[in-house]
């Protein structure tokens, strides 16, 4: 697709206009420039890839780290009137080759894999002949030792910049401290590329610290004191 990113993002996912930080994403990722995003959880970091995804000639690969995910992506997507397909083991095998076949006739705009599938040697040297424009990696945490949800499967990501020197690298995380987006950056494109961190900043959340005494009254009072409300308690456990 040709049509302006503004375009795209009307007739193809029904918003009138970009929110913040995400305009300056898809820009950058269409001039070709690596780029690390760290966005919160709600704030759109999905279109930020999709729409580079249909205006680029060749195929995008998303690397997701859970079934669930992909498949709830390619949902929406298909849902949108967009090609897209994932391939992994929970599916029957002969709908993972009709799809690897749709694939190879450039008929897929957005292809969803895991990192350990999309790192096998066989997928590496069959995406190679594609050509593709960019690869993204999304919960990009997971690729940094100093994150908690550290996967050796996705460190192995690192080879990518060796592997398709001329496509686009991007990273997607809601989670990454300064110490975790550098080690990001660097393992995924030698920190040759952007790092942006956008929209953490919510107006309307009220954050409060108040030192513990009593805590079971404390946590009574509290709730009391909010009796017709709603809310969420976080414990340490069940008992």
């Amino acid at each position: 697709m040709t049509a302006a990113p503004e375009q795209l993002l009307k007739t193809v996912f029904g918003f009138p206009a970009f929110r913040p930080g995400q305009k300056e994403i898809v820009d950058r990722l269409l001039e070709g420039t690596h780029t690390l995003s760290v966005m919160p959880t709600g704030a759109g970091k999905s279109i930020c890839y999709q729409l580079p995804a249909l205006i680029a000639e060749h195929l995008t690969v998303v690397v997701s780290p859970l079934v669930a995910l992909m498949n709830d992506q390619v949902a929406g997507l298909r849902a949108n009137g967009v090609e897209a397909v994932c391939i992994h083991s929970n599916r029957p095998r002969e709908d993972n080759v009709a799809d690897w076949r749709r694939v190879q006739d450039g008929s897929i705009k957005l292809l969803y894999l895991s990192p350990e599938r999309l790192m096998t040697e066989r997928m590496l040297t069959a995406l190679q002949g594609l050509d593709p424009a960019m690869f993204v990696v999304d919960e990009a945490h997971c690729i940094s030792k100093w994150g908690f949800s550290f996967r050796p499967e996705y460190e192995a990501l690192s080879n990518l910049r060796e592997r398709f020197p001329g496509a686009t690298l991007s990273a997607f995380t809601a989670t990454a401290d300064t110490a975790t987006r550098q080690d990001i950056a660097t393992k995924l494109f030698a920190g040759k590329g952007d790092i942006v961190v956008r929209g953490f900043d919510r107006p309307n959340l009220k954050l409060a610290v108040a030192p513990k005494t009593d805590r079971n009254k404390q946590l009574l009072d509290f709730v009391e004191s909010r009796r017709d409300s709603s809310g969420i308690v976080y414990c340490l456990s069940r008992k």
